[in-house]
């Protein structure tokens, strides 16, 4: 089937341009000027009409963890409720975390990911794969995975000990192995041993609150982790690293200086940490911060890490903005933790509200559209290996486009979200702009404030290495 996208304008990495768009089955066959694809007889089964749209691929967030365990518990989305809700929010491509903990079988985890996954996603999706226990055997496991799996990017814990921390020794062998093979090693870079440490003196001295989770988890401890890993990495022979969910200035300041002296060395942000903060959400009366208890913790409103962050997307040095998705309802989950704010299920639902959320980013000047663009879609199919099969509108790539109406206003809230969660981060967000049209591989998705998509309609994706080393 064929459909003509007509009236809209198509920004990319390069701008904004007035632009029809042809797409056959399940791929973008041409562009054309405005008028052109009739001009030219060109006919379509179905003709969308973008007239004061703008056309965009589709979002790829690079960092969701669907039905992943933690603290006893299970994020509430599964990967058929997480898809739908990321396709209502523009995104197209998830990748999320496979899991192998110290003691297991690398593949194993992959397998089972592979289970949860398979015939429910309803939009495209790849994994990376946690590396919980490095080892002789998950050492090779990653030459394996890279060769054989698709999957080319491993994640690594400077934090949880006990749960997935890896100590220096280990963090090293797996970048000198990422460095032979090509893989990104993705990092989650906090302090662990400090932090235990912070929050164990906490609660012996009756700081039970949310709001200490974010206490005892400074910004130093994250930006002494930042350093450490950059220089293991340098170690290891310039392996290519990549921080996830990175919240703080001086972690920023690291990676700064790691890009300018030309290392590889990449980072990404997330909603929460470019508007929320400790004070306002984390700090909220009562057990009521516990809904934006997340690590690394959202920080404190007078300090500049929220700015130095839009600033990073600005200049690059902050490349991805991702949504470190992992969602837990308040009641039976959250709830785990009163009394005990370690015991608190870490993660805040975002993915249905990442493009909208960076788009105020244009609204109010800190942004242009082609950087909207980029840190959403572009260069997260760059930096793991899915360009330009996704990620950009061009002849040959995946027709997985969204139609953003920037006239539209909406408002988030639990009442109108479609994540599995019995509240909202964002409550009472206004938001200027909104999803109107959503395609997946040429299939309309969402249309008419409506969902059109299917479970299984999904499928895998295997990746090839990132297009950012040096």
């Amino acid at each position: 089937m064929k459909t003509l996208i007509t009236g809209g304008t198509v920004v990319g990495p390069l701008g904004a341009t007035p632009t029809d768009v042809l797409v056959d089955g399940e791929t973008i066959a041409a562009l054309y000027a405005p008028g052109a694809a009739a001009a030219a007889g060109v006919t379509a089964d179905n003709v969308i009409d973008a007239t004061g749209k703008y056309v965009v691929p589709g979002g790829v967030d690079v960092h969701t963890h669907m039905q992943l365990p933690f603290g006893g518990t299970f994020a509430s989305d599964t990967f058929e409720t997480g898809t739908i809700a990321a396709a209502w929010g523009g995104t197209t491509t998830i990748i999320d975390f496979a899991v192998q903990r110290t003691g297991e079988v690398v593949q194993d985890g992959l397998a089972a990911w592979h289970a949860k996954a398979d015939g429910r996603c309803a939009i495209d999706y790849g994994f990376h794969m946690i590396i919980g226990g490095v080892d002789d055997e998950a050492l090779k496991a990653m030459d394996h995975l890279v060769e054989h799996e698709g999957i080319t990017s491993f994640k690594l814990f400077m934090a949880y000990p006990g749960v997935f921390y890896s100590d220096d020794g280990q963090i090293l062998r797996a970048m000198q192995k990422a460095t032979d093979n090509g893989a990104l090693i993705m990092m989650h870079a906090e302090n662990g041993i400090a932090i235990d440490v912070l929050a164990a003196q906490a609660l012996a001295r009756g700081e039970t609150d949310p709001v200490y989770h974010g206490i005892t988890r400074p910004s130093a401890l994250e930006g002494e982790a930042t350093h450490r890993a950059a220089v293991l990495a340098q170690v290891a022979g310039n392996t290519p690293l990549y921080f996830v969910h990175m919240s703080a200035s001086e972690a920023l300041a690291v990676v700064s200086a790691a890009r300018a002296a030309g290392r590889n060395v990449f980072a990404e942000t997330c909603p929460q940490y470019l508007y929320l903060t400790l004070e306002d959400q984390l700090g909220a009366p009562g057990f009521e911060g516990a809904k934006w208890v997340a690590s690394p913790p959202l920080r404190p409103r007078d300090e500049s890490h929220r700015d130095d962050l839009w600033r990073g997307l600005r200049t690059d040095d902050l490349a991805v903005v991702s949504t470190d998705h992992c969602p837990f309802c308040f009641k039976d989950q959250k709830e785990l933790g009163r009394g005990d704010f370690t015991k608190i299920p870490n993660g805040i639902g975002t993915v249905e509200h990442r493009m909208d959320l960076v788009y105020q980013g244009v609204v109010t000047g800190r942004l242009s559209l082609q950087r909207w663009v980029e840190t959403c879609s572009t260069t997260p199919a760059r930096m793991f290996g899915l360009y330009p099969k996704k990620g950009i509108i061009a002849p040959g790539s995946d027709a997985d486009i969204v139609i953003y109406d920037p006239t539209a206003t909406t408002t988030i809230g639990v009442a109108t979200h479609h994540m599995n969660m019995d509240h909202s981060a964002w409550e009472g967000f206004e938001i200027a702009g909104r999803v109107d049209t959503v395609l997946s591989r040429g299939s309309v998705v969402i249309s008419d404030n409506a969902f059109h998509g299917r479970p299984g309609h999904g499928q895998y994706l295997r990746r090839g290495l990132s297009q950012y080393l040096r």
